[in-house]
């Protein structure tokens, strides 16, 4: 009995600071949660200001493609495109105010007769408003509030899908930079394959010059190329956009080369233990493995294609059935800019659908590719 008695005492003594040790743990655990969720909406609140900043140019530019010239040319303009409220009197449209009345209420009332100390207004909730007495009002009319209406205007798309020839833009720009992505993937995809996976004498060497080629201006190479295709016949052609696409580029050649590096060389030796060669291995190995990061470079080469003005400008500006759509809307918002604003952001954000579109598609193979770049497994 008494070994039992000290076993169960022993027992209750060793389970007490166990207990009193989770509870511990637990305290701390909740005393740490306030000061998580303050880190937390911290973080979350900075982003958010963040985006907000960076997309305010993106929301102005929206709301006013969806705006008249006389809503952008209103004193009184808001973020919103948004009309006068009128009322017909006797034919004629006359603005809507609010109005301040004698026994302190507000009432929207039509101005009728302006005046300096003295105004009249008609009710325009009134039936019989055509024929009943004016409402004579006294104070400044100027320093009434007009009442306004959220009144957009889509038709700023379809004109400008009209006026430019827009589907032929579109087509000339998707081709131009479908081509330069193709061109771009499968000369970068054989260069990258080679660093990474050959050894040859100066291999170091070569790749260090070839990323040297970034450091070099674009501005240096502009008079020498144009020479060059000029003499050649190219201009007015897209030859010299889409054919110097098939000739690699140092930016996604260590793109890639960077990610075939992280797939093992265990691989290709069991490929080569199969009979494969080294373009077979790099067509059922390499690439199958390679997704993302060719997915990374396909939609860095589109974009850059399609935002690209000033290729199209030196080398197709003597040609508007074959411009692309940057250089087209150049032209047009430089002639319609001061006319009609809203109609030159319409064509702007109509051309942001399809890189949008692209990204959001594949938003998750080109966060990947670029994440896992450079990383060793």
């Amino acid at each position: 009995m008494a070994v039992g008695t000290g076993d169960a005492t022993t027992t209750a003594t060793t389970r007490q600071p166990r207990t009193l040790g989770l509870l511990g743990r637990r305290r701390s655990k909740v005393r740490s949660r306030p000061k998580d969720r303050a880190r937390s909406f911290a973080m979350t609140f900075f982003a958010v200001v963040v985006v907000a900043i960076f997309l305010s140019p993106l929301v102005r530019s929206a709301t006013l493609s969806i705006k008249t010239p006389e809503q952008v040319a209103a004193v009184d303009s808001s973020l919103w495109p948004v009309s006068p409220l009128t009322f017909t009197y006797k034919d004629r449209d006359f603005p809507i105010y609010t109005v301040p009345l004698p026994d302190g209420t507000t009432k929207q009332l039509a101005l009728i007769r302006k005046g300096l100390k003295q105004s009249q207004f008609a009710d325009p909730f009134d039936p019989n408003a055509q024929s009943a007495p004016l409402i004579k009002w006294d104070g400044n009319w100027r320093d009434l509030a007009a009442v306004t209406v959220f009144d957009p205007h889509f038709e700023n798309f379809t004109n400008v899908w009209n006026e430019i020839n827009y589907p032929r833009l579109l087509l000339n720009t998707i081709l131009i930079a479908f081509l330069s992505m193709i061109g771009t993937v499968m000369s970068c995809t054989l260069v990258a394959y080679g660093f990474a996976r050959f050894r040859f004498p100066g291999r170091n060497a070569l790749f260090i010059l070839v990323i040297a080629t970034i450091f070099l201006p674009g501005a240096v190479t502009i008079i020498p190329t144009y020479t060059l295709f000029l003499k050649i016949g190219w201009t007015g052609t897209w030859l010299p956009l889409i054919v110097p696409a098939f000739f690699a580029n140092a930016y996604d050649v260590f793109l890639l080369r960077q990610y075939f590096l992280t797939i093992p060389r265990d691989m290709d030796e069991a490929a080569a233990i199969d009979g494969a060669g080294p373009f077979r291995t790099l067509i059922s190995v390499i690439l199958p493995q390679a997704w993302p990061a060719i997915i990374a470079v396909s939609i860095f080469t589109f974009v850059y294609s399609w935002n690209d003005f000033f290729g199209p400008l030196i080398y197709l500006s003597g040609s508007p059935d074959i411009q692309t759509l940057s250089v087209a809307l150049a032209n047009f918002s430089g002639a319609r800019v001061a006319q009609d604003p809203g109609l030159i952001q319409a064509g702007t954000l109509m051309t942001l659908i399809i890189p949008i579109g692209l990204f959001l598609i594949f938003q998750r193979f080109f966060v990947r590719g670029i994440v896992i770049t450079g990383v060793e497994k």
